[in-house]
């Protein structure tokens, strides 16, 4: 067997592993409610997630300077529009470009 037809066999029975594998929970389960603990996980991971990945990000900021300043507004900006629109994919792009905004221009008080 040739070097070129081995990778696509290979290539072929990874391609129908990981299909089958993504596809088989929706066979089996597609008749079935959800159960009470899959909702509860599915409603608050995401904010979970979303809060240890702020603190992990402000337990590097140096508040003393500039860049702590900006971090804050941006942050609570991005709280601020997450509240007012309810949009998360609309605060995470502001509350970034916001802040990049500020880093680019370096406007200092």
């Amino acid at each position: 067997m040739t070097d070129t037809a081995y990778i696509l066999q290979v290539i072929i029975v990874m391609m129908l592993a990981t299909f089958s594998t993504r596809l088989l929970p929706f066979v089996f389960f597609s008749h079935r409610h959800n159960h009470p603990t899959m909702d509860y996980i599915a409603k608050y991971t995401p904010p979970m997630i979303m809060s240890i990945l702020v603190l992990y990000v402000m337990k590097e900021v140096d508040f003393s300077a500039f860049a702590g300043v900006s971090t804050i507004i941006s942050v609570l900006l991005t709280v601020v529009i997450h509240l007012w629109k309810g949009n998360p994919l609309l605060s995470i792009f502001g509350g970034t470009f916001f802040y990049m905004a500020l880093v680019q221009t370096n406007i200092q008080g």
